[in-house]
């Protein structure tokens, strides 16, 4: 759970706490009218559990704060909304999640991905993209929906093409050599990335193998703009919206930006990734 997510629960719990103090309550009495174990209210009001809204509806009633539910129930849901589990938002399959970033897309006028391992999803053939997607679906035992969520990673890409929309990608040269299915989706790949290089809102940086160590970004994160940060863990996706936090990124963004190579320099590094497949 990122930083900002655990102090977004502090300050919920300061508030319920200043609710109970201000109704002259103990922790031990709002927690029997309540009926709860005792310690469900310190964990609460420091931050250690994460309420519900039952939870919340409570709270408001024990201490005559019914005029706060309101507020508190949608500071809850901002806090749940910015740790989402890969369980929960996948729970009917790939296609959603592809749907939600359409709309974010398309919303976005400027954006940042950095990404150490994989193609960013708005760059990959159907053919990686099914070979990615097949891959999520077994490892989160989530519905098979592989062919509607291939297609729509696809219909993502519409966005490239459309607006006055700015990408810029920076990946890894390792993202060049990892193989996804077999060197014939590789080489289709690979020259899909040689294609996107001429589109002129697009700009593609590869980070060559040799550069030198400057900073700790071991995850992909993509950028929207300066109003929020996606990173990918293996549970949870989280959603960055605090401004200090995005400009953590922004900065993190930088300088593998600057040690990447761009135009001729990067498609040399494709293309000799691409002579190398070709002879096996």
């Amino acid at each position: 759970m990122t930083s900002a997510v655990h102090e977004q629960r502090e300050a919920l719990g300061l508030r319920l706490r200043e609710l109970r103090r201000d109704a002259g309550l103990t922790a031990r009495r709002l927690a029997e009218l309540a009926h709860w174990h005792e310690s469900k209210v310190s964990r609460i009001e420091y931050g250690k559990q994460q309420p519900s809204e039952a939870d919340l509806r409570a709270w408001c009633a024990h201490t005559g704060s019914d005029d706060q539910l309101a507020d508190l129930i949608a500071t809850l849901r901002n806090i749940q909304a910015a740790y989402l589990e890969w369980k929960r938002l996948l729970g009917t399959g790939t296609r959603r999640r592809q749907r939600l970033s359409i709309k974010l897309e398309g919303e976005t006028g400027s954006m940042r991905w950095y990404e150490p391992a994989l193609v960013p999803g708005l760059l990959q053939t159907p053919e990686y993209a099914e070979g990615v997607l097949r891959k999520i679906i077994s490892f989160y035992r989530v519905p098979d929906d592989l062919d509607e969520g291939v297609a729509t990673r696809i219909e993502r890409q519409h966005v490239l093409y459309r607006g006055d929309h700015r990408f810029s990608f920076v990946i890894a040269e390792q993202v060049l050599r990892t193989t996804v299915v077999d060197d014939s989706v590789m080489l289709g790949q690979l020259d899909r990335l040689m294609t996107v290089m001429t589109l002129p809102r697009v700009q593609l940086g590869i980070v060559p193998e040799r550069a030198v160590f400057e900073g700790p970004a071991m995850n992909g994160f993509i950028m929207f703009d300066n109003r929020l940060v996606h990173v990918e863990t293996v549970s949870a996706e989280l959603s960055i919206t605090q401004p200090r936090e995005i400009a953590l990124y922004s900065r993190m963004f930088t300088q593998p930006a600057e040690q990447a190579v761009y135009g001729e320099a990067a498609r040399g590094l494709i293309r000799a990734e691409l002579e190398g497949r070709r002879r096996r």
